[in-house]
């Protein structure tokens, strides 16, 4: 068997669930962490890495020229692109980037139900390295390569177990930490003119109340639902079977 062929069944192979504790341990740790301001100042920025990766994926999927990606110690972040200044292909664009850490985790919650747990942290592998390929400045490259290595370190020279608890604690904290920026989203544009104005102006919803018409509010609740969806997609498919077959039986 050759090298390749010895990868490729290591990364479409299946590996065992993990125990409910520890299912229920990384979700409680996931949400403590996006919660607490303090750890949210560092671990934010992969939720931002995957806000920005999201405009970059649509954009070169709509056909646009995507020119880089900036990203900055204070989490925030900005995306470049070339094409037409209206139309389908910029709308998508714009608004690919509150929902994408929510449809990942979405994403990840499916791998790790069908127990694909190599397969999500080598695909994980896969998206920072096409991130990293369009950053432009050095704090963006430094920390996606910061959170590439880590992902890596686990993938490769953790055991199992500890890639399940890592695997786990990643799909929940990109399903609670693509639902934090989305609230606070919310907040700022709920209040007085003058903090809307200061909250929403540039920001992804405002673009797309200036190319389509409709209101920033609609955008901002249209990225809620997708955001609170996906979490309850994610809670459904990380939930242990036992726990799925006792909460049928109860209703039942």
């Amino acid at each position: 068997m050759s090298v390749l062929e010895r990868l490729w069944d290591r990364v479409s192979g299946s590996q065992p669930l993990p125990p409910a504790w520890v299912v229920g341990l990384t979700g409680l740790l996931a949400l403590g962490v996006v919660l607490d301001s303090r750890s949210w100042r560092l671990t934010g920025k992969v939720i931002t890495i995957a806000h920005e990766g999201g405009h970059a994926l649509v954009s070169v999927l709509s056909g646009r020229r995507l020119d880089g990606i900036r990203l900055h110690s204070d989490s925030s972040g900005v995306t470049y692109s070339r094409g037409r200044r209206t139309g389908p292909g910029l709308v998508l664009t714009a608004a690919a980037g509150y929902v994408m850490p929510s449809l990942l985790g979405a994403g990840a919650a499916w791998l790790l139900a069908e127990r694909h747990l190599t397969a999500m942290l080598w695909l994980a592998l896969v998206l920072l390295a096409a991130t990293f390929l369009a950053i432009r400045n050095l704090f963006g490259a430094l920390a996606v390569l910061v959170t590439a290595g880590g992902v890596f370190a686990v993938s490769y020279y953790a055991s199992p177990a500890v890639q399940a608890g890592f695997g786990y604690l990643a799909a929940w904290f990109l399903l609670f930490g693509g639902l934090r920026p989305v609230v606070e989203l919310a907040r700022g544009s709920v209040g007085s003119s003058a903090r809307r104005q200061r909250w929403t102006r540039g920001s992804d919803a405002d673009q797309l109340a200036r190319l389509t018409g409709a209101p920033a509010g609609l955008w901002i609740t249209l990225f809620m639902l997708v955001a609170l969806g996906a979490l309850v997609i994610g809670v459904v498919l990380l939930m242990p079977p036992g726990l799925h077959l006792g909460w049928s039986a109860a209703r039942s």
